[in-house]
Formats: C-alpha cells, structure tokens, sequence
C-alpha cells in the first residue's frame, strides 16, 4: 500500500501493473480491496486504487463529498505524474468518476461507469438514503454485512456471501458521503461527455437499477452500454470474468495518447 499527501491528508492507495494507467474508484462502504478480482487487470494496466476520504485506511473524516473525492483522486494522479488515465468507477465511485470529468476533463482519456447514477432521484432516492443511513448507524456490522451481500449479490452462493468482506467494509466517513451523494444531478453534464464512455449495468440490480444506465447511455454521446445478465450491483465480484472482459475489450479500442510522466 501507498500513501499520498492531498489536501493536507494522507490517501493511501494500491498500485500494481504496468501499461495505461486505469484508475479503479470504489463504492460506499467498501474500499480499494474491493477490487480483488480486477488485480488481474495489472497484467496490462497500470491500476491506481484509492480508498476516500472515511473509506478503507483513510483515516480523514473532514471534507467528505463527492467533490473532495473526485478532487483528491485529480491531485494523486497529478502527484505521481500522470497526464490523463482511463476512469472506471462502480457505484458511488461512479459518481465520483463523473465528477473528475466535470473538475479536469483533460485529465480523463476514458470512462468506465459501472452500476452507477447521474441523479439522486429524490422520491426514489430519498427513503432508500434514510434507511440506509440508519442502518448504518444503529445495526451490528455483522448484521449489516448480511444485508448488504443479500441486497448486493443475485447468488446468495458461498463464494459471494464470503466476498462480502473484501466489498463490503463500512468506516465513519459512510453517513457524510451520504448525504453528499444526495445531492447529486450530472444530468446536464453527460451530454458534454466528449471521451469514450463504457456504461456497464447489471440485470439483477436492485440499488441502482439498470434502467439508470440505460438512461445514462441515452444522454452520454456515443457511449457503450454492456448489461450483464444474471448478476446484482456488485457485478464487478459476481461476474468479474465478464466485467474484465468487457473492460478490456473496450480500452483495447481506446489506448492513450499520454502516458505517465
């Protein structure tokens, strides 16, 4: 593990591989172990994996939004030199991904939006974040283990519920990001979406709907839509063979024309 120095505080981070540099952004409550089964990606990329701020090792509680995060994710890819990188991020770290577009669209070469979402949606959104945010508030983190790997997995198999350790680690940043995520609307930013774009959704996800996806490959100009089947919101663990092989495929048409400094 690495650690960089942003905004007065420590980011620590994963970095193995060599080739493009591919960024890998995690989800709300997880953290950069989360990505396990895309560390075979390093076979042909150069994977920068942060935890944010009140996620994973990241001890800083202060400034938790998603524009912090996104800001913080710029300034480590400034720090190790790095012109541009392919964006990939599931969840809320896809949200965060859409944000490092709209604060250094130069810096992003590619997007890669997995189970994710450009709006907050209030009526939909607004009892899922209050039920959310009390469970993570009062419930035992055994219990809410449970519930996450049965919200997140389509198989409740052994395989995915024992997975759930490496997705799933809730830390004291969790309500703060929350109420961030509330308030976001990238609705008129994805038209402006000029970089190859890889929206990736799952059949069986009942956090973010696949319908959000689609909606989001409307509105993004020539974006790519993959939907895989039979799998729930954590498709990145419950079909990561499809899920690299669709990242592959797509960043094999869309090398970098920068490379690291």
């Amino acid at each position: 593990m690495y650690e960089a120095v942003v905004d007065q505080s420590k980011m620590p981070y994963l970095r193995m591989g060599k080739g493009e540099p591919l960024v890998l952004l995690h989800g709300l409550s997880s953290c950069k172990e989360s990505w396990f089964k895309q560390f075979e990606l390093a076979s042909e990329y150069d994977l920068i994996i942060p935890d944010f701020r009140g996620h994973g090792d990241n001890q800083t509680l202060e400034g938790i939004t998603i524009e912090n995060f996104a800001k913080d994710v710029i300034c480590l890819l400034k720090q190790l030199q790095i012109e541009n990188a392919h964006i990939c991020g599931l969840s809320m770290g896809g949200i965060v991904a859409q944000e490092i577009y709209r604060q250094a669209p130069e810096m992003c070469k590619s997007l890669i939006l997995t189970c994710t979402t450009y709006s907050a949606f209030k009526p939909y959104s607004s009892p899922l974040f209050k039920y959310v945010k009390t469970r993570s508030q009062y419930l035992p983190t055994s219990l809410r283990k449970k519930i996450t790997a049965r919200s997140c997995f389509y198989s409740w198999n052994k395989e995915n519920m024992d997975a759930i350790d490496y997705f799933y680690r809730p830390r004291e940043g969790v309500p703060f990001a929350m109420d961030s995520i509330k308030n976001i609307e990238y609705r008129s930013l994805l038209p402006t979406i000029n970089v190859p774009t890889l929206i990736i959704g799952a059949q069986y996800d009942t956090l973010l709907p696949v319908w959000i996806q689609i909606c989001m490959h409307e509105l993004i100009p020539n974006s790519e839509l993959v939907i895989l089947r039979n799998t729930g919101h954590a498709a990145k663990i419950e079909s990561a063979k499809e899920y690299n092989e669709s990242i592959k495929a797509f960043l094999s048409k869309h090398p970098l024309t920068n490379k690291a400094g």
